[in-house]
């Protein structure tokens, strides 16, 4: 009996997710075609185009979101776990789950008070909307999920690897960076992979910094375009051909996140083959 019990509460569990991805495919993959990659929006009004600008646009922001996130990640994880239980790494756990937790909307109006509003402070004097400022509200998204993944790492590899390495002479820091992080690395790349597909498909915060740009651009101190900004923008026009393409734009948004899940469980996979000499 438990067993069927456990068995209705998986079929429960992946039915929403089956009946999304079965309504977004069904929905959006008739206006899948060579022009949707590599055209920028028609005018408005107009039918036709493509969202190569909002696809190249996301992956410009999840690119600088990860350039901030996954140093200081990974950084943070290693003082919390290497400084014995100090207060200040107590904090900073703690610090990691509530900023986890914070709504991503707040993220991004913080992100809008401090590099988007015309009385900036240092550094961000010359900042505006821009992917800069996307990627900087992406990148304080990514930090809780890294640090708390890693420092969950990091506590699993095995005290002896430590001991091993500081009796043969070594110090702490080559330890932790030549013997304690590759033998933690495939779970920490899956966090960060996690992360990405987490922050890529975020609209909130974008809305406040990097706003949307319907046309070309690869200048990260301008506004540019964004998968999910596009979508909700189309979605909510009156026109069926944008209703089409916001469809389309959300199935190419659910193949990030697929590909960057299979990825990471695929370079986890080979990772740790390669560690047990397989």
């Amino acid at each position: 009996m438990m067993s069927v019990f456990c068995l209705v509460a998986v079929l429960v569990a992946l039915a929403p997710l089956a009946m999304i991805l079965f309504f977004v495919v069904s929905q959006g993959v008739g206006a899948i075609d060579v022009a949707f990659f590599t055209e920028t929006p028609q005018p408005v009004g107009e039918p036709g185009g493509g969202m190569a600008n909002a696809i190249v646009g996301t992956l410009i922001l999840c690119g600088l979101g990860a350039l901030l996130a996954i140093p200081v990640g990974v950084l943070s994880a290693v003082y919390i776990v290497e400084s014995g239980g100090s207060r200040v790494a107590s904090a900073a756990r703690f610090a990691a789950d509530t900023l986890n937790g914070v709504p991503s909307i707040v993220i991004g109006i913080f992100v809008y008070a401090i590099a988007v509003l015309p009385a900036k402070p240092w550094p961000f004097e010359d900042m505006k909307f821009s992917a800069l400022a996307g990627g900087l509200a992406l990148g304080v998204m990514m930090i809780p999920i890294i640090t708390r993944t890693t420092e969950e790492l990091l506590r699993l590899v095995p005290a002896a690897l430590r001991e091993g390495a500081l009796a043969l002479g070594a110090s702490r820091a080559r330890t932790v960076f030549t013997v304690v992080l590759p033998a933690a690395l495939p779970g920490i790349l899956t966090g960060i992979l996690l992360a990405l597909a987490r922050i890529a498909g975020e609209t909130a915060p974008l809305l406040f910094t990097s706003f949307n740009n319907r046309f070309w651009s690869t200048d990260v101190t301008q506004p540019i375009g964004s998968l999910t900004v596009q979508v909700y923008t189309y979605a909510i026009s009156p026109y069926d051909d944008w209703h089409r393409q916001a469809w389309a734009g959300a199935l190419v948004l659910v193949g990030l996140v697929l590909c960057c899940s299979v990825f990471a469980r695929a370079a986890t996979r080979r990772l740790e083959r390669m560690h047990v000499g397989r």
